[in-house]
């Protein structure tokens, strides 16, 4: 009996342990499942994000590459208003506007109170504005985005035309230097050809200028120059060359200007300079010039005789006592 009742247990202890075996096994194949279930889910939402990265980069590409193709689309001029119509050209592209202009000085904000206004600054320096109507609040940081390749390409321009003035003007007197002058010289000498023009030339130079600058010092002499090239500027059109020929001789076109045009204005000229006390450094001075004028074409008609002709009456004026105008040919006045 003992053994039969030993039997069962042992048969039931069995089957617990089989039992017992068989939900372990089946516990470990659902957490395996969960576990793969688990990667399968990281990995889809792995997938999405690198989508979404790589949508988001796509975009970042295409904004990168559009003004990749405005600033090399500005850059292709170095002339302001065309670089404004190139801007306008691609921000209508981008943005719906009912008015966009560049504006260099702004004297009535009233005018344009409707508009966002955009100062342009380049090294804290204003170069003028962007005034623009009907920019929506969503478009605003995307036309920022565009004024500032804009201002790439002012930047540019400006920078050239600051290079090709320090091409042409002497560093000193702020006038034309003498390669310069004697490009326009036969510019002028052409174009008066062509239409039938007078003008006159005249050679001026500044009356005992090596006593001062001997006497005073080069900074004296200096500062004389620069004053006589302020009154020469004063009195002059704006029609008119003015250009350092050299040491203290300047040199003077007075377009579309005959004989007796030219004494009027020279006469003038050496009036104001008479007149003027000169403030340099601690010195105050009186400084005096001597004109020559030859005229196109009635003395010559090349610009080396007329330089010759106005050199000689110039000379002349000086061998006269200086403070002087003489005309080419003709007595001198003063």
């Amino acid at each position: 009996m003992l053994q039969l009742v030993s039997m069962g247990l042992l048969t039931v202890l069995f089957a617990l342990l089989i039992h017992r075996a068989l939900e372990r096994r089946v516990i470990a194949r659902e957490e395996e499942h969960q576990r793969l279930t688990n990667k399968l889910e990281a990995s889809r939402r792995e997938s999405i994000s690198m989508e979404e990265d790589n949508s988001s980069l796509g975009r970042i590409l295409g904004q990168a590459t559009a003004l990749y193709d405005i600033t090399k689309d500005i850059c292709k001029t170095l002339d302001k208003e065309e670089i404004f119509n190139i801007f306008r050209e691609h921000v209508n592209s981008y943005i719906d506007l009912g008015d966009c202009r560049y504006i260099e000085e702004m004297k009535d904000t009233g005018e344009y109170r409707d508009h966002t206004i955009l100062p342009l600054l380049i090294n804290k320096h204003n170069i003028g504005y962007l005034v623009a109507k009907g920019i929506r609040a969503e478009d605003k940081d995307k036309f920022n985005i565009l004024a500032g390749q804009f201002i790439l390409g002012m930047k540019r321009a400006l920078l050239y035309e600051k290079i090709q003035e320090l091409s042409i003007i002497d560093s000193l007197t702020d006038v034309f230097n003498r390669r310069y002058f004697l490009q326009r010289f036969r510019e002028e000498i052409a174009r008066s050809e062509k239409f039938q023009y007078k003008f006159s030339f005249v050679m001026v130079d500044v009356d005992h200028f090596k006593k001062y600058n001997d006497y005073y010092g080069h900074l004296v002499g200096d500062a004389i120059l620069r004053d006589i090239a302020a009154i020469l500027k004063e009195n002059l059109r704006q029609i008119d060359f003015i250009g350092r020929y050299g040491g203290e001789e300047f040199s003077l076109i007075l377009t579309e200007t005959d004989k007796e045009q030219a004494k009027f204005a020279t006469e003038r000229i050496r009036r104001a300079v008479e007149s003027r006390l000169i403030r340099a450094y601690d010195e105050d001075l009186k400084v005096t010039i001597s004109q020559g004028v030859s005229v196109f074409p009635d003395n010559a008609e090349d610009a080396q005789a007329l330089i010759e002709g106005a050199d000689k009456a110039m000379y002349t004026a000086k061998d006269l006592g200086r403070n002087k105008v003489c005309i080419y040919g003709e007595s001198c006045a003063g």
